[in-house]
């Protein structure tokens, strides 16, 4: 089997940002699955990022861009040497332009069990709301 058919099996749960025409630092990039929900209040944003621990994660807000980088390192102990490695380490990287009916000061971060959540809750203006119709 050749090399790119190796890469390709491997990297099936986990797609490649770019080729390495594009990339500027060596590695493999990864995009992270997302779902994004939507409420009266607020969006959710879900990314799937196994591997990545909370110190190894950045979120970044710069002129209405929310940026989701993270990196997942082997894991293997002092006196263990590589017998097989199937786990694809590398980087995360997604961004998102967010529109102006987020509140960006609320914005709320979790991540559990390889999942970020992402709480972007909507300014007070931009919330459905009921209004009352007066009469006279």
């Amino acid at each position: 089997m050749s090399d790119s058919k190796s890469k390709e099996i491997k990297l099936r749960d986990k797609q490649e940002v770019a080729g390495s025409a594009e990339q500027t630092r060596a590695g493999v990039f990864f995009t992270p699955d997302v779902d994004i929900f939507e409420t009266e209040k607020a969006l959710t944003l879900l990314a799937d990022i196994p591997g990545v621990v909370p110190e190894n994660l950045n979120i970044d807000l710069r002129e209405n861009t929310l940026t989701i980088s993270g990196e997942v390192v082997q894991i293997e102990g002092a006196d263990e040497k590589d017998v097989m490695i199937e786990y694809e380490t590398g980087k995360y990287f997604r961004q998102f332009s967010l529109s102006e009916v987020i509140d960006q000061s609320k914005i709320d971060a979790k991540l559990n069990d390889g999942v970020l959540r992402l709480t972007l809750p909507k300014i007070e203006k931009a919330t459905p709301r009921k209004i009352t119709v007066k009469t006279g």
